[in-house]
């Protein structure tokens, strides 16, 4: 039997944290699940007594060895002190938002493997764009995250606004599907207007598409603008966003056509570096 869904929310020193916090509280209230607050500490680095063990004379060695692992030791354990205010820190920012059920989590390792073990009960798995030591462009993980993990992944590069007008990018495909069918059913996006992008490449069932997919949202009393635009993907629906300053896009992370095909290459460099607003993509 499975546990109870949650909410997960990756924290680190970057400063887009506060905003993770912030959209992960909103989740978590909105879909009343419980929210886990989850910091890695990944030490890549070679141990500094291993490196310098066979580079030292023979009289300073056992005492240059202790004081080396005194070092690392110390260094190891002020990592895990930081995390563990950091933890707290955003702990205290959900409560004060109104969140009641809230977990911290710390663990050694790599940020994915740790998410790739909780995966099966994750509702939503929020993280920064860019992570601690990125102040611009799209962090190193993203991509690493988004083909590792097969949940919703809500992807923050901006303060917290409560989200009114989204995006919802529509091919028709498995994945958009389901971009559909959550958008029509999630809390989340209750009295939200939705404006349904379909990026057009000469497909005469584009209307066919756009019919039945605005269908499915006014039936779940969704209040939808369909729109159809031409033009490079990434391109056309950053710049779509921008001009209607709608507040969230949501997307399907794979497609069987030619979005599949920058949604993991060119999208993380481009769609995600061009947009000035959250992304919440679905496999």
């Amino acid at each position: 039997m499975s546990k109870q869904e949650y909410v997960l929310s990756c924290i680190d020193r970057s400063p887009l944290s506060e905003a993770v916090c912030d959209y992960s509280a909103w989740i978590a209230r909105k879909v009343k699940v419980p929210l886990k607050l989850i910091h890695t500490i990944d030490q890549k680095s070679t141990p500094a007594v291993k490196n310098l063990s066979g580079a030292i004379g023979l009289g300073a060695s056992e005492e240059l060895l202790n004081e080396l692992t005194e070092v690392e030791q110390s260094h190891r354990s002020l990592l895990i002190k930081k995390g563990q205010l950091m933890l707290e820190a955003a702990q205290d920012r959900v409560g004060r938002a109104g969140v009641t059920d809230i977990e911290l989590i710390q663990q050694h390792g790599a940020l994915t493997e740790a998410l790739v073990e909780r995966e099966e009960d994750i509702r939503v798995l929020v993280m920064g764009l860019r992570g601690e030591g990125h102040e611009t462009g799209v962090g190193t993980q993203i991509e690493s995250v988004v083909r590792a993990l097969h949940k919703r992944i809500l992807l923050v590069n901006k303060e917290f606004s409560k989200p009114k007008k989204i995006m919802l990018a529509y091919d028709g495909s498995d994945a958009a599907v389901k971009a559909l069918d959550m958008v029509a059913s999630s809390p989340l996006f209750a009295n939200i207007d939705c404006h349904l992008v379909y990026v057009e490449n000469d497909d005469t069932q584009s209307e066919t598409l756009l019919m039945l997919a605005t269908d499915i949202l006014e039936k779940a009393g969704i209040n939808v603008t369909t729109v159809k635009v031409k033009g490079q993907m990434e391109e056309v629906l950053a710049n779509y966003q921008a001009a209607h300053e709608l507040d969230l896009t949501v997307m399907g992370a794979f497609s069987h056509n030619r979005v599949r095909d920058f949604l993991l290459g060119s999208f993380t460099a481009k769609m995600l570096a061009a947009t000035k607003h959250p992304l919440l993509l679905l496999r």
